[in-house]
């Protein structure tokens, strides 16, 4: 089995996620499932094909989470080196074509979050800044075009 490299705080998330579906979200969706039989006629039971489909989803993504957590090679960010950027490091690039700074933190795919700064350390940008050290540049092609960073600082 491949081994997928995650933080202890990504595999803390998804370990939760589990736990929740499996405490709340299942026992409750079979209750909704026993529920909706009890008003007869399953074949006309709109409430009823709604449980089984939330159902249905609830047992796939409590497969699928406990697959991801079975496969996570927790790494501790604290451990790697803090020259040049690798899996788990936190750092500032700015964008040489707009001027734009970010601050990005380099993770495994199943806990990436933009919105967050938390980018694939598999995605294109992940994968160019692999290596780099503060003041390198690295290019990667985008949807819109190629683009290039610049290795500001390793936080």
């Amino acid at each position: 089995m491949e081994r997928t490299p995650i933080t202890r705080e990504g595999y803390e998330v998804l370990k939760a996620e589990l736990q929740h579906l499996k405490a709340v979200e299942r026992p409750k969706t079979i209750q909704a499932i026993e529920e909706a039989r009890s008003h007869g006629d399953l074949s006309e039971n709109a409430e009823y094909a709604a449980a089984k489909e939330r159902q249905a989803f609830i047992e796939a993504r409590t497969s699928d989470l406990e697959f991801k957590l079975a496969s996570a090679d927790i790494i501790d960010p604290g451990d790697l080196p803090k020259d040049r950027v690798v899996f788990g490091t936190s750092l500032k690039v700015g964008n040489l074509d707009t001027g734009e700074e970010l601050d990005l933190q380099l993770v495994g795919p199943d806990e990436s979050d933009a919105n967050k700064g938390k980018i694939s350390v598999t995605s294109p940008l992940g994968q160019a800044l692999l290596g780099k050290r503060p003041g390198d540049v690295c290019a990667m092609n985008a949807p819109g075009g190629k683009r290039e960073y610049e290795l500001i600082e390793i936080v």
